[in-house]
């Protein structure tokens, strides 16, 4: 049995400036993908080049922000969103939803492809193998946090976290971190070195990113004020989760049929 680290949220503090790890992470999130976007895009055949990962980057931290936080709000707090409009607001409260994120970076990559006059799958699979560094900073930060902790096991590596109780739990924030962030990022980055059908790169990162987080929400406590969709075990991050799998095996079906190959 582990003992949960208690990790000071506050990561330095400047006078009245305090800087938050959870805070931190999105920054180191960005600051990954933005190098190795520009090292991507340096061997992209010009597909994209070097200046546009600088728009992708800071459009796309819009979209992870405010998607998240929109996502967040109708997605798990809509009756509270509905009594207090105002509370969309209330970030020092916490509440980003990775799949309200998602939603807004694939409205930022539609807007710039049509822009930049490319295909906005080419966008999306230039871009899809630089997003699990920044999940996988962004699980970190939960784990720092001490929240998002998993249900009671009887594991080894099982934790206590005494925010929540004396109970031993599953480190799901670990889980994640290597699933979602490094995990991910190993497969999708050597699945594109090579030239791939258009669609392919999108696709096998919805359908991994899915399975990941369907399979973790079964260990991992679910959100007191909504509790289980139904059946007493599927969640409603396994219910969002779905459509990106189902997605996903669609786009590397069609990417296969289709063949268009691109040098990523």
């Amino acid at each position: 049995m582990l003992i949960y680290p208690q990790i000071d949220p506050i990561a330095l503090s400047l006078g009245p400036l305090k800087v938050h790890w959870y805070g931190l992470m999105y920054v180191i999130g960005f600051i990954g993908f933005l190098l190795i976007g520009k090292y991507r895009a340096r061997r992209s055949n010009g597909a994209i080049s070097v200046e546009q990962v600088d728009d992708l980057m800071f459009y796309g931290a819009l979209g992870v922000v405010l998607g998240g936080r929109i996502g967040y709000m109708l997605f798990y707090k809509l009756g509270e969103f509905a009594n207090n409009p105002l509370s969309f607001f209330q970030i020092w409260d916490g509440g980003m939803s990775f799949h309200g994120g998602l939603l807004g970076v694939i409205l930022v990559m539609f807007l710039l492809a049509k822009k930049w006059n490319v295909p906005f799958l080419l966008v999306g699979d230039f871009v899809a193998p630089m997003v699990p560094i920044g999940l996988g900073a962004g699980r970190m930060g939960n784990f720092i946090n001490g929240e998002l902790w998993g249900k009671p096991t009887d594991v080894s590596w099982g934790m206590v976290f005494p925010q929540a109780d004396q109970l031993v739990r599953h480190p799901s924030q670990l889980y994640q971190f290597v699933l979602e962030g490094i995990l991910l990022f190993i497969i999708l980055w050597f699945f594109s070195k090579k030239s791939r059908p258009i669609a392919s790169v999108s696709g096998l990162f919805l359908l991994f990113y899915g399975l990941f987080r369907f399979l973790v929400e079964f260990v991992r406590e679910p959100d007191a004020h909504i509790g289980y969709i139904a059946w007493e075990w599927l969640t409603k991050g396994q219910l969002l989760s779905v459509p990106m799998i189902l997605i996903g095996l669609a786009l590397i079906i069609w990417a296969y049929r289709n063949q268009s190959k691109v040098t990523n």
